[in-house]
């Protein structure tokens, strides 16, 4: 993966996955959720709106897409497309599927509990799951 230097605090808490056209892709090191993070490779950008009207249609579109493809494997009730950016000021999107019957529901998945880490085996199964949905996906750049 390119040099794009992570936050301290993304990088203890998620593992990288891939790379798309604009952004890389992390999965959160909590299995109770099905949740990714997606960073923009643009150096010094907190806010959505620091981003080039194109980058902001690729950041929509790669969140979106991924969320939809995620939600209908994972069988969720809801998705999840936040920024929050209140701890880490780098910028991040979080993409996370819910289901009514998950420990969290209605409420937030933030500030819920304890984080139930993947383990290695679980680890590299989500993870490979994850780039077999990925790589079925149109995320290039589109014309608007």
């Amino acid at each position: 993966m390119n040099d794009l230097e992570l936050d301290e605090r993304l990088q203890a808490d998620t593992f990288p996955v891939t790379e798309l056209p604009l952004c890389r892709v992390l999965l959160m090191d909590d299995a109770r959720f099905p949740w990714i993070i997606l960073v923009p490779r643009r150096p010094g950008v907190r806010e959505v709106f620091e981003l080039c009207e194109e980058d902001q249609r690729q950041l929509w579109r790669e969140a979106t897409t991924i969320g939809e493809a995620m939600k209908a494997d994972c069988h969720g009730d809801k998705l999840n497309i936040a920024t929050l950016g209140n701890i880490v000021e780098q910028l991040h999107v979080h993409v996370v599927i819910r289901r009514k019957d998950d420990v969290a529901w209605p409420a937030p998945v933030w500030g819920q509990g304890s984080a139930e880490p993947y383990g290695k085996s679980g680890l590299a199964a989500m993870r490979d799951h994850l780039l077999a949905q990925i790589e079925g996906l149109n995320l290039d750049s589109q014309p608007a």
